[in-house]
This record gives structure tokens, C-alpha cells and sequence, in this order.
């Protein structure tokens, strides 16, 4: 058992009134969000670990619209999160996050990513949470998105800014599927738990340190 499910034991996701169910077609399936990129909107897809505290992070940066959590990697009939949850399925808890680009630039939402969400040294764990789920990896959904990721990671790496080696993964967005209602803007509803005390509110505390001119309050 992972530690942020050991943590959340006392008040489980049932209890949360969690139905369990993603956003869905008819059948059931899980159906993928729609990518959008034109002057006015760009769309970014970011998996850093739990997706509760990416959310989190994300919905505090000025500039951006929109943020979902949800699940990349895999296919659709999977996309779910107690299938998710076993590591099996492909899949990484992502977060969607839809941006005004001229506010907030695809650049500056990378290096938030890699400054404050996760750590890029470490494969398929971030904090008390492991299995390739918890991976970290840009999902890019345009040819300048691999581009920009592509460089700034090499950047980093030519500046040895951390100990070891990044192994953030860059790869094509195949599909973003929603999560349940449940796990949206959970740090919001979910403040005080003790995982999110111990593992999310420092991200929102480091962004608010690092990104002044980013950072937009509750």
C-alpha cells in the first residue's frame, strides 16, 4: 500500500461521496477530452505524480483557464481510477491545463512543472507514491511543445541542475480522459487532509516563493 493511500485510510474516497465513475459515454467508456490550440487557448498535458497536487499547483498560476485531472498513457475501457491505481493499465494520473498564451507562456508552465510540481530524477515515484501511475512525463499535443520540452530539459541538463539525471519522460498526448468528479480541485475541497497538508500545500507555498508574477492567490 502507497503512502498517500495509507493517509487518506480515515476518510476514504467513498466517503468523499466519490462515485467512482469518470465522465463516460453511454456504454461506460470514458470519453477523451478535446485538445484545443489557436492564438486564444493552448492546451497542456502534465503528469508529475498524484494528480491532486499538479491540479493544485497548476490552478494557481495566472494566465491559466482551465485545469483537469485525469489519466493519459492508456486506452479509454481502462480509465479508471481503481483500475489506474493497480499501475497496470499504461495510464499516469495527468492534468490537463488549458492556457491564454499570451498571459502565460507553454515555457513558464514547464519550468513550474519542473521547479515546484515533481522531481525529475526520480522514475515512477514522486513523494510516497510509486508505480509507473505516479510517473512523470510531459505529454505534448503540438510539434512545438516537443520542441520547447525537448530543449529546456536539455538546458537543465547541460546546467546540472539536479544531482542526477532527468528522467522525465517527452512523449505524443494519444488521449486525455477526464477523472472522476471527486478528484477535481481536490486540494480546494480537501484542504486540511493530511496528505495534502504534508505533500501539496509546500508545492503552492514554493510556487507562491519561486514565481511571484505567476502566482495567483485562492
Amino acid at each position: 500500500m502507497n503512502g498517500r493511500l495509507f493517509l487518506i485510510i480515515p476518510l476514504t474516497l467513498l466517503a468523499l461521496g466519490c462515485s467512482g465513475k469518470p465522465q463516460a459515454a453511454a456504454g461506460g467508456t470514458p470519453v477523451a477530452a478535446q485538445i484545443v490550440n489557436n492564438d486564444a487557448q493552448q492546451t497542456a498535458v502534465f503528469a508529475g505524480g498524484c494528480f491532486w497536487g499538479v491540479d493544485a499547483v497548476f490552478r494557481h498560476v495566472k494566465g491559466v483557464t482551465q485545469v483537469e485531472s485525469g489519466y493519459a498513457g492508456g486506452s479509454a475501457n481502462t480509465a479508471h481510477y481503481k483500475m489506474v491505481s493497480t499501475g497496470a493499465t499504461g495510464h499516469a494520473e495527468s492534468v490537463l491545463v488549458r492556457f491564454d498564451p499570451a498571459q502565460v507562456t507553454y515555457r513558464q508552465l514547464l519550468e513550474v512543472f519542473f521547479k515546484v510540481v515533481h522531481d525529475p530524477t526520480t522514475r515512477d515515484r514522486q513523494g510516497p507514491d510509486a508505480g509507473p501511475q505516479y510517473r512523470a512525463v510531459i505529454f505534448y499535443t503540438s510539434a512545438a511543445e516537443r520542441t520547447l520540452a525537448g530543449a529546456y530539459i536539455r538546458r537543465l541538463t547541460a546546467e546540472h541542475a539536479y544531482s542526477g539525471p532527468i528522467v522525465t519522460e517527452v512523449t505524443a498526448l494519444p488521449a486525455f480522459y477526464p477523472a472522476e468528479a471527486c478528484h477535481q480541485d481536490f486540494y480546494a475541497q480537501h484542504r486540511y487532509m493530511g496528505y495534502i497538508q504534508a505533500y501539496d500545500v509546500p508545492k503552492i507555498r514554493r510556487l507562491r516563493e519561486r514565481f511571484p508574477a505567476l502566482y495567483r492567490g485562492d
